[in-house]
């Protein structure tokens, strides 16, 4: 196999301005649903949908109306993908919003370019190695969760501004209007929205701003319910108005700053809520990066994904490498199966001891990315036996020859299973697969009083303490980047954008996205049948979690070990056919079943 090369164009800080492997609201106003005319109308859920004219697919029906109305009114697969993330902010606020940050893809079909907007989240200029463990011991991880300690500068609002003004066909006003009315009028509670709100129910009843918006008179909000945030709608209309220096000076940002500062706790709370290091310098300084994507070669392919301090395309990218070295389709669903998990734990040994943020380590992405690399890991694998684990990482050095081994250091992996993903593309071409999140179900759990939106805990993303013996690229920093799994990605066949696939879920978003490509692939599944297939998610721990349906019994038999979840990952693509007609496809199930829509089915 030959590697694609990384683009050479260089990083670029933008400022905005103001303007299975088929194997195996007043806050929290609730009102009984009024008629449909009181607000945008949802669209019952769907999870695969054909046609023509541009297609999104996303978690929820609300966000994916908002991009397929974006579309079917002349705006482009950017235009949609804003809208979409804007109403997924009201609608999926557990899990994403102005609060937070994220990473984008997005395939020019003008250059025929791969691009990248890095929007994630930095630590405060006070923040130090030693932030999260002040005694030599890591403060407990629940209480650096809900705190202000834990948010880092909030990224997202920048990245819609700053993909907008680069390739964009409407302001950030035009593209945010469907969400502020959703936000406003309020979107229907449902089972998946209440019980993320139940398990939450103890720290939100905390925060007097957040009880009020998510717990109104103390109560889980009713299913069929319909939830009003007026309090984000009117945070909404500033950011139209001003940007996303409303989130860097101004009231809403000195809201944000008191919040964080000083964690508004409930009185006679007995909760710990440290206090943040977030100032107004730091709020000022935020930028969006453009980064070169990842980018490598797979069975002809070509599979373009985000940058450190994103670890999703280095890890995606390697496994794939890995695997290359193997003809998955001739194998057995055992060998099939075997190679795809020992390839992820490989992979993820070497994320965890060499993928940080770009600007405070040095991630040898071009080494990791190599052939030379995933020859030297891929002959590790024993179709008799599964390697013991942890695996140790390898030496991305340049010099390989034989199956060179080493000292395993046990990766300490409690990044959230929360986030978002959404994928949209348009009748140009043009394609976005957007991963965005405030990091846990709940973000830090507090609701800037009189702003309507979460704030995040990405900040717990960083290494509390030491992870990789003295070397640990992932530890906190004065405006560092903590490291992410997210992994949106671009496939190209042909130099034509093919596939662009992504999904929520922590670490495990490495392994769904992985999973995913080697099921429509290599296993030469159907898209719908390749995200509906039962799931595994090998991150180099002591056992390897699975979806009920994935096979294990012969597994074991190679030394796997197991622990059964109830689900994985939510993926949300578009598949881009040689006929010019698109697939959109969203989970059928997992978390609640996600939404899939095209402009025009009718040539479906």
């Amino acid at each position: 196999m030959s590697r694609l090369p990384l683009s050479t164009r260089p990083a670029r800080s933008l400022r905005p301005c103001a303007a299975v492997l088929a194997l195996g609201l007043t806050a929290g106003l609730l009102t009984a649903a009024p008629p449909v005319e009181a607000g945008p109308r949802t669209p019952p859920k769907v999870a695969v949908a054909e046609g023509t004219g541009g297609a999104v697919s996303t978690v929820d029906p609300d966000a994916t109306a908002a991009g397929i109305e974006m579309l079917r009114r002349g705006g482009n697969a950017v235009d949609a993908a804003v809208a979409a993330a804007a109403t997924l902010g009201v609608t999926e606020p557990y899990s994403a919003g102005i609060g937070g940050g994220g990473f984008l893809v997005h395939y020019e079909a003008a250059t025929g370019e791969v691009h990248t907007l890095d929007g994630r989240e930095t630590a405060p200029a006070a923040m130090r190695a030693d932030t999260f463990a002040p005694d030599g011991q890591p403060i407990p991880f629940a209480e650096a969760v809900t705190s202000g300690l834990s948010v880092g500068v909030p990224g997202t609002v920048a990245t819609w501004e700053t993909a907008l003004e680069r390739w964009g066909s409407v302001s950030l006003r035009r593209a945010m209007t469907r969400a502020t009315v959703v936000a406003s009028r309020g979107f229907v509670v449902d089972e998946t929205f209440r019980s993320q709100t139940e398990s939450n129910a103890a720290r939100f009843a905390d925060f007097p701003a957040t009880a009020e918006l998510y717990l109104p008179d103390g109560e889980l909000p009713r299913m069929g319910s319909r939830l009003r945030n007026p309090d984000l709608a009117a945070t909404y209309r500033a950011i139209a108005r001003d940007g996303s220096d409303a989130l860097r000076e101004g009231p809403v940002a000195a809201d944000l700053l008191a919040a964080v500062q000083d964690p508004p706790l409930a009185e006679g709370s007995t909760r710990v809520a440290r206090p943040g290091l977030l100032t107004a310098a730091d709020l000022a300084a935020y930028e969006v990066v453009e980064r070169a994507p990842t980018s490598v070669g797979y069975r002809g392919l070509e599979v373009y994904g985000m940058a450190p301090p994103s670890s999703g395309g280095t890890t995606v990218g390697e496994a794939l490498n890995v695997l290359e070295q193997f003809d998955l389709a001739g194998m057995g669903t055992t060998q099939a199966l075997h190679h795809y998990l020992e390839a992820s734990g490989i992979a993820f040994a070497d994320r965890g001891r060499y993928v940080g943020d770009p600007a405070a380590v040095d991630v040898p992405v071009g080494e990791l990315l190599s052939d030379g690399f995933a020859a030297e890991r891929a002959c590790l694998i024993d179709p008799g036996s599964t390697l013991p684990r942890p695996i140790a990482p390898g030496s991305p050095d340049g010099v390989y020859a034989g199956c060179p081994s080493g000292t395993a250091v046990p990766e300490d992996d409690h990044e959230g299973l929360s986030t978002t993903h959404l994928t949209t593309a348009d009748r140009w071409g043009n394609v976005v697969s957007y991963t965005l999140t405030i990091e846990q179900t709940g973000g830090s759990g507090i609701v800037v009083p009189d702003r309507g939106f979460l704030l995040n805990n990405e900040l717990t993303d960083f290494s509390f303490t030491d992870t990789q013996g003295g070397d640990d690229p992932n530890l906190p920093g004065p405006g560092k980047r903590p490291r992410s799994s997210m992994a949106p990605t671009i496939v190209l066949r042909d130099g034509e954008p093919w596939l662009a696939l992504g999904s929520p879920g922590g670490a495990t978003i490495i392994t769904t996205v992985l999973q995913t490509l080697v099921n429509r692939v290599d296993l030469d599944l159907t898209l719908p049948e390749a995200v509906a297939a039962p799931r595994a998610s090998e991150r180099n721990g002591a056992s390897t979690q699975v979806e009920p349906g994935f096979a294990t019994q012969d597994l074991a038999g190679l030394g796997h070990s197991f622990t059964t979840t109830a689900e994985i990952g939510a993926v949300a693509a578009v598949e881009l056919r040689p006929d010019g007609t698109l697939q959109a496809v969203a989970e059928p199930v997992r978390r609640g079943g996600g939404s899939a829509m095209v402009v025009d089915p009718g040539d479906g």
